[in-house]
């Protein structure tokens, strides 16, 4: 039996610098939006997708190019809001239906308008739709007329420079042979692909094996197994199914 040890749960900071930013048709208008600051539509705009869309790399490129705090919107306090406007610009994320912080949001953006500064908000649903889930009138018809861009779903170019650029956060260099067998298998999303990613890592390191088509294979059918909670099917199972091509 191969030798098995603990891997270390050391963390992985993807690297959000401007430069590292992988464009594709999903999210190059959010791109735009954030490359076109300080002319920007409106003093708040908002960036709108689900996890693992581009929301908080953009946000990280606008926080740098703006010298803006980030800050959690759950974590948004009345008190601390001129500090955080100080600087002119700020990052609010997470905009959450159940989570909004009422009071502290209408402060924000009254704040925001009358110091003429620039606020990004990142959220799952749009401004519009949180509109209707507050119960304070003025702040829902603010919600209702701020900008908003939404990152649509990665196609395919797209997914395989985020692989790419996933392993080699993990100065993992993944062949051809690895890419073509795992991308048509996974979870067609930046957050599935990062997490079978970070699961693969961990399973190499714990197995001492390279990381290779093979093991991929090997995981992704216990993956499966457990998912489905008995043995699987040929057809689920075979390595015929068409690979896509990757290309460099």
């Amino acid at each position: 039996m191969a030798s098995r040890q603990l891997p270390l749960d050391l963390p992985h900071a993807d690297s959000r610098t401007r430069d590292d930013f992988l464009p594709g048709p999903a999210n190059e208008a959010a791109l735009a939006l954030i490359d076109a600051w300080p002319d920007w539509p409106a003093r708040a705009v908002a960036l709108v997708g689900p996890e693992g869309s581009g929301k908080s790399h953009l946000s990280a490129i606008f926080a740098e190019a703006a010298e803006a705090p980030v800050v959690a919107a759950a974590a948004l306090d009345i008190a601390a809001i001129p500090a955080l406007l100080a600087g002119g610009s700020l990052v609010v994320e997470d905009l959450c239906e159940g989570e909004l912080p009422e009071a502290a949001l209408f402060h924000l953006l009254n704040l925001v308008g009358e110091q003429r500064a620039s606020l990004l908000v990142t959220a799952r649903r749009s401004p519009a739709a949180l509109a209707e889930t507050v119960a304070t009138r003025d702040l829902a018809s603010r919600l209702r007329a701020m900008p908003a861009v939404t990152l649509g779903p990665p196609d395919e170019p797209l997914l395989a420079a985020v692989a790419v650029k996933l392993f080699a956060d993990r100065q993992i260099v993944p062949d051809e042979g690895l890419l073509n067998y795992l991308l048509p298998r996974v979870e067609r999303s930046i957050a599935g692909l990062r997490d079978i990613v970070a699961e693969l890592d961990r399973e190499a390191l714990a197995r001492k094996r390279p990381l290779t088509r093979a093991l991929a294979s090997e995981l992704l059918r216990a993956r499966m197994a457990v998912a489905e909670g008995e043995g699987l099917s040929h057809e689920e199972t075979s390595d015929a199914v068409p690979a896509h091509p990757f290309t460099t």
